[in-house]
């Protein structure tokens, strides 16, 4: 019986495992080596907006698909982050199909660089791409360039755009030359207009999706992504080292949203909201630090300040304008524990408005710090330490009710008295004590003064004099 169970049992075992090794092996060409994946980027172009793109790549290779659709409508955003975007569009193994859409949206400044890059660049009638001139950063103190301003409302398309930026400094013209030459290595990698790229950087000049296909930046017009894919099918891009024919008509649509960690990092990288984080951060530690015990400010105020921390760590930042801010901070504070009529206060404040304006080292849109709010953020710094100054000046007017100064003149019972010496009950406690002779036990006496571990009593004849008051 034993013989014939066992080989029955191993042959079993043996086929379900071929079987779930089949199963496994068929699962991803059923489920995604058919399907496109597509990634959907509106708004600012951020740290947020790279980690998506960046794990939407990522994990689209790591499922089979045969593509990744980038939907874009974006104004422009930070160099850093679009830099990394395209790094990671260069770097993909699968082809990048970039989509200007719905219409009535925009590729503009860092979109077109990224629209550039991608191995297929289209668009949706009624949407333009252009306006790629960088924004100096700092507002003028050189630097690498940061596209991402917005094209003014009356800016021309096509050859009617003036140029604007005549007689640049020597920063900006660096930072011009820069940009031209990464967007013409992007339009050479694809085969694209380097020549109207150029344009869009020196003169800002936009396009409309019609002009932008006939004047060779975009490879074609399309209503929807199915449109899209049906259009692309067959062509020959560049990827990596070699040339790839895509194979796109029919593809199924997967859409890959952003997970928590790319939501919570595009809420918190707001430099307002950093900012805000960063004061809890440094008010919640103070109030721990005066009041140990408390808990809640200091939990409160450390996971505050990390997070405001990273917020900044991830933002392009000036080491002047956050040394301003940490010293009117400082000086906030010192105006608490040192009072000094306002001088320490007003000085902190100034320090911090001056540096709060200068922390964001961009003029990219989406990433300017609100001048209200930071106005308002050091009002409030240097309301509280008026408030705290007020407090430690009344204090000072007020009898001291504990410690050894507040027992003065309280009543003490004698326990045990001979000659000068004896011992005494006074504020709950035993204490040795010294004193006129002649007490008896269980007389009332009153305290003259505190001396270490040891009080001097009277009796209330002796006590011709009003109470002495105890002073800070």
């Amino acid at each position: 019986m034993n013989r014939c169970v066992k080989p029955l049992a191993t042959g079993l075992a043996g086929a379900l495992l071929w079987l779930a090794a089949m199963l496994g092996a068929a699962q991803p060409t059923a489920s995604t080596a058919r399907a496109a994946v597509v990634l959907s980027v509106d708004g600012v172009i951020g740290p947020a907006s790279a980690d998506y793109v960046k794990r939407g790549l990522a994990r689209a290779h790591e499922q089979g698909a045969a593509a990744v659709v980038l939907r874009m409508d974006t104004p422009g955003g930070l160099d850093t982050s679009m830099r990394e975007i395209i790094r990671a569009i260069i770097a993909s193994p699968i082809p990048v199909l970039s989509y200007v859409s719905p219409s009535g949206a925009r590729a503009a400044s860092a979109g077109t660089y990224i629209l550039y890059a991608s191995h297929v660049a289209a668009m949706a009638p009624g949407t333009n791409l252009g306006a790629a001139t960088p924004v100096q950063i700092g507002g003028g103190g050189g630097g690498s360039p940061m596209p991402g301003r917005e094209p003014p409302a009356s800016q021309p398309s096509g050859d009617a755009a003036s140029t604007p930026g005549a007689g640049r400094s020597a920063s900006e013209a660096k930072a011009v030359n820069d940009a031209v030459a990464y967007i013409r290595s992007l339009a050479d990698l694809h085969g694209r207009n380097a020549d109207w790229a150029e344009r869009a950087v020196r003169e800002a000049v936009s396009l409309p999706a019609r002009e932008a296909v006939e004047q060779g930046v975009a490879d074609l017009v399309a209503q929807s992504i199915p449109e899209l894919l049906d259009k692309a099918h067959g062509r020959e891009v560049r990827l990596g080292a070699g040339k790839l024919t895509l194979q796109t008509a029919g593809l199924e649509l997967r859409r890959m949203e952003p997970d928590w960690r790319s939501r919570m990092l595009g809420v918190i990288t707001n430099p307002n909201l950093a900012l805000i984080l960063m004061m809890i951060g440094v008010y919640g530690l103070l109030f721990e630090f005066m009041n140990p015990g408390a808990l809640v400010p200091g939990v409160v105020g450390a996971i505050s300040l990390l997070i405001g921390l990273y917020a900044l760590s991830a933002l392009p930042l000036t080491y002047a304008g956050a040394a301003l801010m940490l010293l009117g901070l400082a000086l906030l504070v010192a105006e608490a524990f040192a009072p000094s009529f306002g001088i320490l206060g007003i000085g902190g404040a100034v320090a911090f408005v001056l540096g709060a304006t200068l922390l964001i080292d961009t003029e990219a849109p989406g990433y300017a710090l609100s001048l209200p709010l930071v106005a308002g953020l050091a009002l409030c710094a240097l309301v509280a330490s008026v408030v705290v100054v007020r407090l430690a000046l009344s204090s000072r007017r007020h009898p001291v009710v504990s410690g050894t100064v507040a027992m003065i003149g309280e009543p003490a019972r004698v326990l045990d008295w001979s000659g000068g010496t004896g011992h005494v009950h006074t504020a709950g406690e035993r204490w040795s004590a010294s004193g006129p002779a002649g007490l008896e036990p269980g007389q009332t006496v009153r305290v003259r003064a505190v001396h270490g571990l040891s009080v001097e009593v009277m009796t209330d004849a002796d006590a011709a004099t009003p109470r002495v008051q105890g002073r800070t």
